[in-house]
């Protein structure tokens, strides 16, 4: 309680603070370890199923960047010019990291994580077992749970600003397939499914492909597999078609999705993993 309430502090003189300010560095700093060890995170879900945003966590973030000043980062034959090191010390934390992926200090790896050549940014929160494919990129203060399959090219977006602006949750046991887009705040439920390809933003329409009800925007409930669709809608320029999420499929409560049926699931819909 005493360090949110430094943190909330600083963070209303942040026009005023630089890299010379000891203090608010020493502060923040802390967070950041707290973050990158899994003590604390920016967001999560209550027992409501609501996600809750731990907002001084994020200006702790905020902080960071007002009061570092840029600094020569070497990684072998590489260098770089950032104001944020990369993490470290995987074999004790039991996450395997495959050559060209690379995390930032202050995201946490749950045990078990698999980052193929990939990026996961600050703030991030990634759960037990799941696997961040070859390309993907986890932004900045995302959550993904556990046994999370974010297959190649996959883009979960980032969100610091507002402070209290809600980050993408992609929940246990879902499966986001091949260059789908993730971003805005939008929520992938608990073993759920995007198809290859698909663009899940608060501004995009779920519907239930059985009934054509919109169930909601930016958000694909617990246990469906949803790909991209579009739907007619006429404006006075003429005909056109705007995108939608397409539920078409819903699965048993708690089912963990096996990888030949869902194929078979999609390819009946034109559609791949």
């Amino acid at each position: 309680m005493e360090l949110e309430a430094r943190i909330s502090r600083w963070f209303s003189q942040i026009s005023e603070l630089t890299p010379e300010s000891v203090d608010a560095r020493r502060d923040v700093e802390l967070v950041i370890t707290k973050l990158d060890d899994g003590q604390v995170r920016v967001a999560e879900l209550d027992p409501a199923g609501s996600v809750v945003v731990h907002e001084w966590v994020k200006q702790a973030i905020l902080l960071l960047f007002r009061l570092r000043a840029l600094e020569r980062l070497d990684a072998g034959p590489f260098e770089y010019l950032d104001k944020l090191d990369l993490k470290h010390d995987f074999e004790r934390r039991g996450v395997r990291v495959v050559p060209g992926a690379s995390a930032r200090r202050g995201s946490f790896l749950s045990p078990g994580v698999i980052l193929m050549p990939s990026y996961v940014n600050i703030g991030a929160w990634v759960g037990p077992n799941t696997m961040v494919d070859t390309w993907a990129t986890v932004g900045s203060c995302a959550q993904i749970g556990a046994n999370v399959h974010l297959a190649g090219g996959v883009g979960i977006g980032g969100v610091l600003e507002p402070a209290n602006a809600v980050p993408v949750v992609i929940e246990d046991d879902a499966f986001i397939g091949s260059r789908c887009m993730v971003t805005e705040g939008a929520r992938v439920g608990r073993g759920s499914v995007l198809g290859a390809g698909t663009i899940l933003n608060p501004s995009i329409p779920v519907i239930d492909a059985a009934t054509g009800a919109e169930v909601s925007r930016g958000h694909v409930p617990d246990y469906c597999v949803a790909v991209m669709a579009q739907r007619r809608r006429e404006f006075a320029g003429g005909e056109f078609f705007l995108p939608c999420v397409l539920i078409i499929q819903r699965l048993s409560e708690g089912e963990r999705h096996d990888k030949v049926a869902l194929n078979d699931i999609l390819r009946d819909h034109g559609v791949a993993t």
